[in-house]
């Protein structure tokens, strides 16, 4: 999504202590999705092209700072928090001779959509020209948030809850904090602002009427109650996060997949999903997952960094790690662990088995039970299992080690040499049977038994 018109700048505020989270990692830096707070924010800022984003930090900042610089933003610091008021102030410096719009955002609301940043900038250049354009919401429960009085879109009055009337406070109309306007306003505006009010802090909203008593109105536009949704304890997180789901879930089946049991599937922030895929229940995408078209996901598997390409099936209880790369109708079953590893078109492991740090060429077939020793301890070492090879049940590869095209590995072997093309690798002790021991054991220990030996 591009913007035509006015340049823009986001002002993401992120200096608050968040106290309540009992955390000793900052508030935005707390994941939905995966991704933390603070970076979907600045992501979706980044799909409408802005010219600048300042995060106004505070206490752990050293935290923040890393994560604002890796995403092209720039650092302001609040050293005391006196309110918004004087934490967008702090930004000024960083935007000086910038004379576009700002918007004004909070690293702890990170459900807004690039569509509803979009229509609060529309909304400034509307015909009538207002000063400041709010971003308005309806709550199920108003509860101590500020309140916007209007008629029709056109501000009256704002208020801070502490601060209002018995009257006031009816009104079901309540101020998320978002708001947009143009820099050289917001800048002479936030100057005029005092702090004379029941918490002694400069308040941003004031900024509205402010520009009334200049005779210039300000306008509200609604957004839905879940979009302006702010996080300021673990139960407000996880509530954040159960919505990012349910729209993340609703998308996909929108987009072709099937999801038998859609209130049990996770999804992480950039989980690609192609069409005819079905996920079963209790499936759970880490970062980094792309799906293509056609897959099978069985129930309870876990997929992290990992692709799976066309008519693969996966699962259940199957984990695929980073670097797994299952190929497509390549089967993977119960109790299978992948990491690091190219499972190659038609190849199947279907029980109870790790591969890793391995190449299986196509059509291989793995045997329960079979694991790749990759590690010694030191150092990590790759096997190479060749196309069309079988590796019976409950063998141990340990790498670095080759198995041949349609090469066959004896079950229960310990192969540390490689094998050829075609070849049989047998490396297990001699099986002896001993004729009638079984029967004079059994006659050796009941005597001892019966005589309490």
């Amino acid at each position: 999504m591009t913007r035509t018109r006015s340049p823009f700048a986001a002002v993401i505020l992120a200096a608050g202590k968040g106290t309540r989270m009992k955390s000793d990692l900052h508030k935005v830096l707390h994941p939905i999705a995966g991704r933390p707070m603070l970076a979907h924010l600045m992501a979706t800022v980044a799909t409408l092209n802005a010219a600048a984003t300042v995060v106004v930090v505070g206490s752990g900042r050293e935290q923040v700072e890393p994560l604002v610089t890796k995403a092209g933003g720039r650092v302001a610091v609040q050293a005391h928090q006196m309110g918004t008021g004087h934490a967008v102030q702090q930004a000024e410096a960083a935007l000086e001779g910038f004379t576009g719009d700002v918007i004004v955002l909070y690293g702890d609301v990170p459900l807004v959509t690039a569509e509803t940043i979009a229509k609060l900038l529309d909304r400034l250049h509307g015909a009538d020209e207002p000063a400041v354009a709010v971003l308005g919401f309806r709550p199920d429960e108003p509860g101590a948030y500020g309140r916007i009085l209007a008629d029709g879109d056109v501000i009256r009055r704002m208020v801070e809850y502490k601060d209002a009337s018995t009257s006031e406070r009816s009104v079901t109309l309540c101020n998320s904090g978002l708001l947009a306007v143009r820099a050289a306003d917001l800048w002479a505006l936030l100057a005029r602002v005092g702090n004379d009010n029941a918490a002694g802090e400069y308040y941003l909203p004031d900024i509205v009427m402010l520009a009334a008593a200049d005779g210039r109105a300000s306008v509200v536009i609604e957004a839905e109650a879940w979009e302006v949704a702010g996080v300021n304890s673990r139960a407000e997180l996880a509530g954040v996060e159960q919505v990012w789901q349910q729209r993340r879930r609703a998308r996909s089946m929108a987009e072709g997949a099937t999801l038998t049991a859609p209130e049990t599937v996770w999804f992480a922030h950039d989980t690609i999903v192609g069409r005819d895929v079905t996920i079963e229940p209790h499936v759970v995408f880490g970062p980094g997952v792309r799906i293509a078209d056609g897959v099978t996901l069985r129930a309870f598997s876990h997929i992290e960094g990992a692709s799976v390409e066309r008519g693969a099936i996966v699962g259940p209880y199957a984990r695929l790690r980073p670097g797994a790369e299952v190929g497509e109708g390549a089967h993977v079953g119960n109790f299978v662990e992948l990491k690091a590893t190219r499972l190659g078109k038609g190849a199947k492991a279907n029980h109870l088995t790790y591969l890793g740090d391995a190449d299986v060429g196509p059509g291989a077939n793995i045997g329960a039970g079979t694991i790749t020793c990759n590690y010694d301890g030191y150092g990590k070492y790759r096997t190479l299992i060749g196309a069309g090879a079988f590796i019976g049940s409950n063998s141990a590869l340990v790498a670095p080690v080759a198995i041949g095209d349609r090469a066959i590995v004896a079950a229960g072997s310990v192969i540390t040499r490689d094998v050829d093309d075609d070849a049989l690798a047998i490396a297990r002790g001699r099986q002896e049977a001993k004729r009638g021991w079984a029967v004079d054991f059994r006659a050796v220990a009941a005597e001892k038994k019966r005589s309490g030996g």
